[in-house]
């Protein structure tokens, strides 16, 4: 019998329904759990005889070394979503138990998002709905600071496969790609893509629009901040879907309303729900082009499904003696 914990806020006969086709194909017999509040005594008893642990998509409930030291019996921590910076994952490399995540069943959804965020911000599609709503007709003042994708340079921070599919999307729109990444592709790669490599201060310094699509880790923790705001140009655009520790809030929000830069779309937040004192939402409110929505870009009923069917297809492999997929501890 397969013991799966479930750590996500999803009821068991919604677990047992997404499992049962799967499970009846493969001749699996499993026991479902759902644990959705961190009470570390009752998390630890049921890790104790877990074989799976599917982790929480809303990171309220992180896996942390004491929790892992608990694990006597699992052979993989499925994550239900792109971002795993709440698992400890040096603990979970020390025990031999693999994590992993959804891999690219979120791509297209984060990918269109970051374009929509782009498109809002360049041409002031929700200012212009609010102010046509108070009664104003501001036709005038926007077509002073419209812009268009066509023939602009899209600047992508991350290569991986959401970085791809905006790449793509951009390409198609007529933009110029460049790109930064710690590690840069073969140029083969480079060429049936149509991206160009740059350092990340040029890319600042030469894209339009600027996009980030890496995960956080210590390293990338703060990676956008004033110097790298003050860097990119008076009219240009940045975009985060990634994660909110990435940028510094604050710098961010100074350079939209000081003119650093000409605008923001931003999906993640250092503190979700996002905190009220937060300064994206206050220069937001004061009128500032900063376009900003709940972390919803890889939350699309298409994404879900694909995120579900991902996670259960992985915990099948594993039931059956198979090796995981997408594992980001190798």
């Amino acid at each position: 019998m397969l013991k799966v914990l479930i750590l996500s806020p999803m009821p068991e006969g919604l677990i047992r329904l997404f499992f049962a086709e799967s499970m009846e194909k493969h001749k699996i017999e499993a026991d479902f759990k759902t644990v959705n509040e961190l009470d570390l005594e009752k998390l630890k008893a049921e890790l104790r005889d877990a074989d799976v642990v599917i982790g929480d998509y809303t990171f309220k409930i992180p896996i942390t070394s004491e929790m892992v030291d608990a694990m006597t019996k699992v052979k993989l921590i499925a994550q239900p979503s792109t971002g795993y910076d709440h698992i400890n994952l040096a603990a979970c490399r020390r025990k031999g138990i693999p994590v992993s995540n959804i891999g690219g069943a979120n791509s297209v959804s984060v990918a269109e998002h970051t374009l929509a965020l782009a498109l809002d911000s360049l041409k002031r599609i929700g200012y212009a709905h609010r102010r046509i709503t108070e009664g104003s007709w501001v036709q005038e003042e926007l077509l002073n600071v419209a812009a268009e994708v066509h023939g602009k340079t899209w600047g992508v921070i991350g290569m991986g496969r959401i970085g791809k599919e905006v790449a793509a999307r951009a390409k198609t729109m007529g933009a110029k790609v460049v790109y930064a990444d710690i590690a840069r592709l073969p140029e083969p790669d480079e060429q049936k893509l149509g991206i160009t490599y740059l350092p990340l201060q040029r890319l600042l310094a030469e894209s339009d629009i600027v996009s980030i699509h890496v995960p956080l880790t210590d390293k990338t923790r703060g990676m956008m901040g004033e110097k790298e705001f003050r860097l990119m140009k008076s009219y240009a655009i940045f975009v985060n879907v990634s994660r909110g520790e990435l940028a510094d809030e604050g710098a961010l929000a100074r350079a939209v309303t000081q003119g650093w830069i000409g605008g923001a779309g931003v999906d993640v937040f250092t503190t979700e729900p996002i905190a009220q004192d937060n300064p994206l939402l206050a220069a937001a409110r004061e009128g500032a082009n900063i376009v900003l929505t709940p972390h919803m870009a890889g939350a699309t009923n298409d994404a879900r499904l694909r995120i579900i069917q991902t996670t259960v297809d992985n915990v099948v492999r594993v039931a059956m003696g198979q090796p995981p997929i997408n594992v980001v501890n190798p």
